[in-house]
């Protein structure tokens, strides 16, 4: 059996039914790596090793008896710390809640330890996920495992970093305005973001409530599928929880983009660092190769998510602050600060410009999915980069350069997700977007794993 530290889930889970792995061994490899390699990485704020041996423990015994679950049964799994669970404190990132112990679980949760995961621990987060970087001046940044000097992007920034290192096999985030796919880009890890309210978001602190989503992180497009297939479902304790079947997220992972309609917003072909538009025109051929006809439209309301984005996030995230940031300013930091209090200071005609400009986009977004199948763009238009000294500037500065790219399927509860296309000219891995039309995560997925099957970054995430 290959190393343990970077098989997936759905690679796992064979040797988990027959026997031939435990649970127990799996995550007492993981426990080793995280003890061993994440006083350097930062990736968990709370690990959990007693919890994780009880729960590894009773899934052996439960297997051993017959009583195998199904694929998610003794598979461990990195928890973002900003979803609730019960009496382990759940800090959020924050100073502010560092001390804050839930009497419950978020639904999410709930679910993924009903099908037998196992919770490896809490994991890091950009604070309040409300930045793009992974900086934490109270639980340390997180760092980017294929170079430790740049920032994984954020703001679930600890599960693309532990899923590049091998230190979960699978990972929870929740995506405001892109922190889930970011970070995916950044680590070189693949990243869902799925339409607003198809997974519940009951027991996930607020960042924007009508923007929040959480979805799964993995190593591969099929472990994805395979948390979405026990993460969806509707949730009547949670407001914006929608009322759909289910689906066999893997059912169509194999059958190929033959045919395939990609669009390619002339929005998302602006601005691009240099390797991120050599990589993106590369991967553009190679879709072609698979099959796919791609094509460039243009959508140009695309122009107002910035603004859009900017207006919401900022508003309801202060709305919801209002009372702690008079209190206790000093508990938020400066970055996380500046950006809250900017809501302060938007006024209802602009909000309710910013969500007049926001149907416009949900309508453009209509009329392109009338057209083609998905649309297609870099995740975020930078290369990764290093962590400055000068924190603040440049965590506003990487919201500045990347909200554009990631804020339109926020904007438009529409799901994406982001797959690594190549590895720059430092070495490290840059991520493109497939976004669909609501509740197309299927698609999307097949999309995704046709994409994986070219190896965009070699053999790395599996040795």
């Amino acid at each position: 059996m290959t190393d343990l530290s970077f098989l997936t889930a759905s690679e796992l889970a064979p040797f988990i039914q027959s026997r031939q792995l435990s649970p127990v061994e799996l995550t007492e490899h993981l426990l080793n790596r995280i003890t061993q390699f994440d006083p350097t990485l930062r990736t968990y704020i709370t690990p959990l090793p007693d919890l994780a041996m009880r729960q590894a423990k009773e899934a052996e015994t439960i297997i051993m008896n017959g009583g195998y679950k199904g694929p998610l049964h003794g598979i461990p799994i990195g928890v973002k710390d900003n979803f609730y669970t019960k009496g382990i404190r759940t800090t959020v990132g924050s100073k502010l809640l560092a001390n804050f112990i839930p009497d419950k679980n978020a639904t999410t949760v709930d679910k993924l330890l009903n099908a037998g995961g196992i919770m490896l621990g809490k994991q890091n987060m950009h604070e309040l996920a409300a930045g793009s970087t992974g900086t934490n001046p109270y639980f340390g940044n997180t760092l980017n495992p294929w170079n430790i000097q740049y920032m994984p992007g954020g703001s679930s920034s600890g599960a693309a970093s532990s899923l590049a290192s091998g230190l979960t096999t699978l990972a929870t985030g929740t995506d405001t305005f892109g922190s889930i796919r970011l970070p995916a880009s950044m680590c070189g890890i693949y990243g869902l973001k799925p339409t607003y309210g198809l997974v519940s978001t009951h027991g996930v602190f607020p960042t924007a409530m009508s923007l929040d989503t959480a979805g799964p992180m993995a190593r591969s497009v099929s472990d994805l599928a395979l948390m979405l297939t026990y993460m969806a479902g509707y949730d009547p304790s949670d407001p914006a929880s929608l009322e759909t079947s289910i689906l066999d997220y893997g059912e169509s992972l194999y059958t190929g983009i033959k045919g395939i309609k990609i669009g390619i917003p002339t929005y998302y072909l602006q601005d691009l660092d240099p390797d991120v538009e050599r990589l993106f025109t590369k991967a553009i051929e190679n879709l072609k190769y698979l099959g796919a006809q791609v094509r460039v439209i243009d959508i140009p309301e695309l122009s107002m998510a910035t603004f859009s984005s900017y207006a919401t996030v900022t508003g309801e995230a202060s709305a919801y602050h209002h009372k702690w940031l008079q209190t206790y300013p000093e508990y938020y930091s400066a970055d996380i600060r500046t950006f809250f209090l900017t809501g302060t200071l938007t006024n209802t005609p602009q909000y309710i410009q910013a969500q007049q400009a926001r149907r416009k986009i949900v309508k453009a977004f209509q009329q392109a999915f009338l057209e083609v199948d998905v649309l297609l763009g870099p995740t975020i238009p930078i290369t990764t980069p290093a962590y400055s000294k000068n924190w603040l500037e440049q965590n506003l500065g990487v919201v500045k350069r990347t909200l554009p790219f990631t804020s339109p399927v926020n904007l438009t509860g529409t799901p994406a997700i982001s797959v690594p296309m190549g590895i720059d000219r430092s070495g490290l891995p840059v991520g493109m977007q497939f976004i669909g039309n609501h509740l197309s995560e299927k698609q999307l997925l097949q999309i995704g794993s046709a994409w994986e099957r070219t190896k965009p970054l070699g053999n790395r995430l599996e040795k």
